[in-house]
C-alpha cells in the first residue's frame, strides 16, 4: 500500500487498510464551503467509512458486499446526523473500491471513480470503475473554464453538479444514504487465474486515464516489480510534465490472494 497527500502538509483525504481476506480504497469528496456543514471534514469521513467498512468485511464474511457497503454509510451517517447537516449536497462524501477473497472468488465492488483492477495472468486486466461522475462533470466543465476559481459563480456551478449526486440519472457515492450502495458495481473472478488485484483512487489511475503514461497491463507490470509507490512517483512526475494540480494518490496492491 502507499499513499500520498497531492501536497506537503495538506491532509490526505484518501483511506486505505486492509483485513485478512479483503481490502478497502476509500477516496474523499468535498467542496469548498464543506466545513460549513459538516465539523468533521471529508479526511474524517474517508477514514471513518473505511475503517467501519473494514471491521464489517471482517466479522460478515458471507454478507454481499453491497450489504456490507450500506451497512457502513449508516453506521458513520449516524455518529455525525446530529452534530452536522449529513443531507446538506456538499457535505463529505467518497468513492469506494473493496476486493474480497471468498474461497476460491475474488469478489469486487466500486462506487464512485476509483477502480479496482484485476490482474489476469492470461489477458488483459478487467478494470472496473463507475464513469457516471465523469460523464455528467463535463457538461459542466466548460462552465468552470469560464470564472475565476474560487468565485460566487464557480461555488454555484460547483453546487449545480453536485446536486446531480444520489440522484435518480445523476452520480452516486458514499455519503448520508446507505441506498447508494445499490447503486455500487459489483462482480467476482475466480481466483485461479489472478496475479492479483489493485485498487486506485482517481487521483493514482490518472497516470493511466488521463496522462496515457501507461496501459493497465504496463502499471500492472509496475506493481509487481515495483510496487506502489512507484506508480505514485510516475503519477507526480505525469503531473509535473502537464502542469496539473496534483491530487491524493493511493494505490493498494494485494499480489497474493490466496486464503
Amino acid at each position: 500500500m502507499a499513499s500520498a497527500t497531492a501536497r506537503p502538509g495538506r491532509v490526505n483525504e484518501d483511506f486505505t487498510g486492509a483485513v485478512p481476506g479483503a481490502a478497502v480504497l476509500i477516496d474523499g469528496a468535498g467542496i469548498p464551503g464543506a466545513e460549513s456543514v459538516c465539523r468533521h471534514g471529508v479526511s474524517w469521513y474517508a477514514t471513518r467509512l473505511g475503517g467501519t467498512l473494514l471491521g464489517l468485511l471482517a466479522l460478515a464474511r458471507d454478507q454481499p458486499l453491497r450489504a456490507v457497503l450500506a451497512d457502513a454509510i449508516e453506521q458513520v451517517t449516524s455518529e455525525h446526523r446530529h452534530s452536522c447537516d449529513v443531507t446538506d449536497p456538499i457535505s463529505p462524501s467518497a468513492s469506494v473500491a473493496v476486493v474480497r477473497v471468498s474461497e476460491d472468488l475474488a469478489e469486487y465492488l466500486v462506487l464512485g471513480d476509483s477502480y479496482a483492477v484485476l490482474d489476469r495472468a492470461h489477458g488483459t486486466p478487467l478494470v472496473i470503475t463507475d464513469r457516471r461522475e465523469v460523464t455528467i462533470s463535463r457538461a459542466y466543465q466548460a462552465k468552470l473554464e469560464t470564472v475565476p476559481e474560487g468565485s460566487a459563480d464557480h461555488h454555484r456551478i460547483l453546487r449545480d453538479l453536485r446536486a446531480n449526486r444520489n440522484q435518480p440519472g445523476g452520480f452516486w457515492l458514499a455519503k448520508d444514504d446507505p441506498g447508494a450502495a445499490d447503486e455500487a458495481i459489483t462482480g467476482s473472478s475466480p481466483v485461479r487465474g489472478l496475479r492479483g488485484v489493485a485498487l486506485l483512487s482517481n487521483g493514482a489511475s490518472r497516470i493511466v486515464d488521463r496522462f496515457g503514461q501507461a496501459s493497465w497491463e504496463e502499471m500492472m507490470a509496475v506493481l509487481r516489480s515495483s510496487g506502489p509507490l512507484e506508480v505514485i512517483a510516475r503519477v507526480r512526475r505525469a503531473e509535473a510534465r502537464d502542469g496539473t494540480t496534483p491530487d491524493d494518490a493511493t494505490v493498494t496492491h494485494c499480489s497474493d490472494l490466496r486464503l
